[in-house]
This record gives structure tokens, C-alpha cells and sequence, in this order.
């Protein structure tokens, strides 16, 4: 199977790069290091946070600064630069109180298909999607990984499965501190679950990305990041969150060199049920004609019974052991305590895995 997300486009051609360096070129002094100075900040991965809880965008203490004017004039003219441009700019919130399980549930069938949205987005994103039972994906192949722009096998098992993880491309960590405490409960389960904000990636480089924003982390791929960009914006917009200062500036430096880049819309759910495979099912085999029954043996001649044996010498019982006391359960009461404790994924075997966890049942637990 092969599937194209519609959100990776090929926009970008060399004729793109070319114009968009010379374009930067032209900036002099202080306005050519602004670019510099974002693409410094997503490699080395840090973030600021500012410790209030805005349930509006309104409510923050100061308002905080909007990218230079060198920094915009260098972004080429596209549709997600236009959509950035409109998003709101405000100060990220707290994440004191964020609890992603509780805030945002798990993955759920939407479409009622059999498949949650784990299984729906591995069906979309892999090609050569085999199935036994047409709800979970067993095997396929990642070809290539957005992030990485690698190709990675993916097998369902205990041991692999946390190779291929899905990825909240605005993570829900962000989402939260930037207005998504603003949503209804099922705003939020919406938002976790929206075809549209989910990647199947490599495992790894997800863990590495974590919650962070555009300004901390982009992916390795550089040819992915005018997509992974539009993807943020295209959410944000959707869901009425806002961007933080350093995070338009980095996306505003990205879209400088996508001319034309697309907003992408994305899939609802029940548009991903018809790339589910069918199950594989083995050919009956041919029925078998019955044997001839077998003739009914003579009846044996009859045997006297023998006498009933002595009944044994009572034997005193042997005195029970004393009992040991059982080592300490290690256990998490969800998936968001195993994460802070920096234990996910969990395998099936080692101390806190639970099947209560582990909601596909693949043995392994908080995976993606």
C-alpha cells in the first residue's frame, strides 16, 4: 500500500532554495542574524517558560515582541505564512497542571472500523500493510520517515513496536500552554485524535522532540520542515491556539525559503477506513470423507474384584513454610506518570508495565 499524506508537498525546488538565499543575501547587519540566530535556537533544543496559566490569550503581564520586519520581508508569500500571520502571539502558559491521560484521553475508534487512531494512522502513513485480523497493523514498512528520511520496518511486537510512534505534531504539552485549556473536554479528545496533527515516525527522534515548540526543535529532515511547519500552523489555526514570539520567529525563518507552501487540511477519520487491509484469512481445506466405524469388541469374561486394599498409617502433616514477603511493586497509575518518570515506553515483562497501559495490546505500553 502506498499512501501520500497530502501534506507533503513537493513545493520546494531548487528554484525555491536559490531565490530564497538570494532574497536573504540582500538583508545586511543585525537583520541576516535574525535567521541565524532562530536556527541556533531549534538545534539546541531549549525553551523558556513562563510560569502563568493565561486562559486567554488577553490575560498575559506583557505583551510580547512580534518578529522583525527584516525577519518577515525575507519569508516567502504562502499560504501557510498568511495563516501564521494571523494566528494570535501571547506568552505560553503553565504546565504545572497539564496531565495528559486526563486532559486528553487516549486513542479511540472514531469510525467504529475496529481500529483505534493508533492503527489508523499506521495504516495511512506505511506502505505493504499486513494485517491478520484487518484492525491491527502487524508489519509495513515507513518509507521514508518524515523526520529522519530514513526507511524503517516496522513488526508489532513487545520489542519493536515503539520503533514507529505517533506524533501530536503540535504536541499536546504545547497545545495546552498555548490556549488549548480553553477547549471543551471533547475539543481536547478531538484534537489528541485529529488525522491532521498525526505522523507516523521514527520512535526515537519523537522521544526527542517531546513537547517542544518550533523555536526548540525541528526535525533533522530539513527538507520536511516547510511541511512540519504548515502542519503546526494549519492546527493552531484550526483549534484557536496561539504562537509564543520565538516560536512565530522560527516558523517565519522556515517559510523563507517555502515559496508557495500550502495549508494543509488533512483526513477525518472515516476517510483513513478505506486503506485498512482486508484480513488475511487461510482457504478452508477440503472435507474429509468418515472412516468406516470400527466392530464392537467381544465383552471380557468376568474378573472376581480384588480385596480392598489396608488403609495407610496416618502420616503427621509437615509444617508450612514461612511465607516471603513479596519484593515492591513498581506501577504507574497512568501513562502520563510513567512519561514523568521517564520510563516510556513500557515493555511487557519489565516493572511498571501494566496491561491497563498498553491499550493495543501489542506489549507495549505508553508508546506513542
Amino acid at each position: 500500500m502506498t499512501y501520500t499524506l497530502p501534506f507533503r508537498s513537493r513545493a520546494r525546488t531548487a528554484a525555491a532554495w536559490t531565490s530564497a538565499a538570494m532574497a536573504l543575501a540582500l538583508l545586511t547587519g543585525c537583520s541576516s542574524s535574525v535567521a541565524d540566530a532562530g536556527a541556533d535556537s531549534a538545534a539546541t533544543g531549549s525553551t523558556t517558560t513562563t510560569p502563568t496559566t493565561p486562559s486567554t490569550p488577553a490575560e498575559t503581564a506583557s505583551a510580547p515582541t512580534e518578529p522583525t520586519a527584516a525577519t518577515a520581508s525575507a519569508a516567502a508569500s504562502s499560504e501557510a505564512l498568511t495563516a501564521l500571520n494571523g494566528l494570535t502571539v501571547a506568552a505560553r502558559g503553565t504546565m504545572s497542571d497539564y496531565d495528559r491521560e486526563g486532559l486528553f484521553g487516549g486513542w479511540i475508534d472514531a469510525d467504529g472500523d475496529c481500529e483505534d487512531t493508533r492503527q489508523e494512522i499506521l495504516n495511512r502513513d506505511l506502505d505493504d500493510v499486513v494485517s491478520a485480523d484487518g484492525c491491527t497493523v502487524d508489519s509495513g514498512v515507513l518509507d521514508p520517515d518524515p523526520y529522519t528520511a530514513t526507511t524503517i520496518d516496522f513488526v508489532r511486537g513487545p520489542a519493536t513496536s515503539s520503533d514507529v510512534q505517533i506524533d501530536h505534531v503540535v504536541s499536546l504539552g504545547n497545545a495546552w500552554i498555548t490556549g488549548a485549556r480553553n477547549l471543551t473536554a471533547d475539543e481536547r479528545v478531538e484534537l489528541a485524535n485529529d488525522p491532521l496533527n498525526l505522523l507516523a515516525v521514527d520512535g526515537p527522534t519523537n522521544q526527542a522532540k517531546s513537547d517542544k515548540a518550533a523555536d526548540a526543535w525541528l526535525p533533522p529532515n530539513v527538507d520536511f520542515r516547510c511541511e512540519f511547519v504548515a502542519v503546526q500552523i494549519a492546527v493552531k489555526a484550526k483549534y484557536e491556539l496561539w504562537v509564543t514570539a520565538p516560536e512565530k520567529t522560527a516558523m517565519t525563518e522556515v517559510l523563507a525559503g517555502c515559496a508557495g507552501q500550502e495549508l494543509p487540511t488533512g483526513a477525518v477519520l472515516a476517510d483513513l477506513a478505506a486503506t485498512v487491509p482486508e484480513p488475511v484469512v487461510d482457504a478452508p481445506e477440503p472435507a474429509q470423507e468418515a472412516p468406516e466405524p470400527e466392530p464392537a469388541p467381544a465383552a471380557p469374561a468376568p474378573v472376581a474384584p480384588e480385596p480392598a486394599p489396608a488403609a495407610p498409617a496416618p502420616v503427621a502433616p509437615a509444617p508450612e513454610p514461612e511465607p516471603v514477603p513479596a519484593a515492591p511493586a513498581v506501577g504507574f497509575a497512568n501513562c502520563t506518570e510513567a512519561r514523568a518518570a521517564g520510563a516510556a515506553p513500557l515493555h511487557v515483562g519489565s516493572p511498571g508495565y501494566a496491561p491497563k497501559l498498553d491499550r493495543d495490546g501489542d506489549g507495549v505500553a505508553c508508546e506513542g
